[in-house]
């Protein structure tokens, strides 16, 4: 997808304030079982496939919802859209509501999918 230039500095901004992690660690924190995978793009992405084990909290509520899913604002928290821009925007606005844990991942489900990593579809699980 080509972005526009001003929707990349507004991303470039947030990421300066955002910690970004690979595919690879975010299933190791999932592991774990103490951190939340949010997926945060749009419900007709998210209704046909996301990474197992994730919740949808699609970016035009999670700031308005996010208190009510995940009140705990030390949580671990991972976010993740299509391509790691949109995580981002998210990941810095929960930040200054207060959460002190959140992180992005980085290559977002583009990431996941090449990296092979589970995910649920409306076919199957796999």
């Amino acid at each position: 997808m080509q972005h526009s230039e001003g929707f990349l500095k507004l991303v470039e901004d947030a990421k300066s304030r955002v910690r970004e992690i690979s595919v690879e660690e975010t299933r190791q924190r999932l592991a774990s079982g103490d951190a939340r995978l949010i997926d945060v793009r749009e419900d007709h992405e998210w209704a046909k496939e996301h990474a197992a084990g994730a919740q949808h909290l699609g970016r035009g509520i999670i700031e308005r919802d996010i208190e009510k899913e995940i009140p705990d604002k030390a949580a671990e928290i991972i976010l993740y859209c299509g391509g790691g821009y949109r995580s981002a925007l998210v990941a810095d606005n929960l930040q200054r509501m207060g959460y002190t844990n959140v992180l992005s991942m980085a290559g977002g489900w583009k990431r996941w999918k090449e990296a092979r990593a589970p995910i649920e579809d409306k076919k199957s699980d796999y």
